[in-house]
């Protein structure tokens, strides 16, 4: 796959339950960062490009990602290494005021493979809008993970709320495959 870039979305220790003081814990984070770190290692060793993302909220009032904290930085498993970039964000869709677009388009880019968290918010936001900028969008869905959300007195459990947002996203935005089948795919 020419001109393709792996995208890293917010795989920070806010996230994981096994980060000592983590305060925002997501369901199955550390498989999906397993599975990221397996496509992070395939894309450096072809040489190709590779962007992460990392979420800070501008104030110390949130509940999680506060700016310049430990539980804000990414995680060990898939942590950048020299020449990787990084972009620093403070909203939900990546592309909305950061260089993501520009650091697209500095690598000529023209498909994206998509992995993070969380499935219902940071990946389907820049999702859908990679896609609106016309690119061609692949998610590893086991490389994603949210957590359960409560509406109208209804607690739906993580899963059913990943399985339903890569449902959406398979439906009209993506192809949402497997690590093992984009793999394949890179190799």
């Amino acid at each position: 796959m020419s001109n393709t870039a792996l995208l890293l979305i917010d795989l920070q220790n806010d996230y994981y339950p096994t980060y000592d003081g983590a305060k925002w814990p997501l369901s199955g984070t550390e498989m999906a960062s397993k599975n990221a770190a397996s496509l992070l290692a395939q894309f450096r060793d072809n040489k190709m490009p590779i962007i992460h993302v990392r979420h800070e909220f501008p104030s110390d009032d949130a509940p999680f990602f506060l700016p310049h904290s430990a539980g804000s930085k990414i995680h060990p498993s898939v942590e950048p290494t020299e020449g990787e970039a990084v972009i620093l964000k403070h909203h939900i869709n990546s592309f909305r005021n950061t260089d993501l677009q520009k650091t697209l388009e500095k690598f000529k880019v023209e498909k994206l493979i998509i992995v993070g968290a969380m499935s219902h918010m940071c990946i389907d936001a820049v999702t859908r809008a990679a896609v609106d900028f016309g690119y061609e969008c692949h998610v590893a869905h086991d490389a994603c993970a949210t957590l359960d959300l409560e509406f109208n007195g209804v607690t739906v459990p993580a899963h059913h709320v990943h399985h339903a947002f890569m449902a959406a996203l398979s439906f009209g935005y993506c192809k949402v495959e497997s690590t093992d089948e984009i793999l394949e795919l890179v190799r």
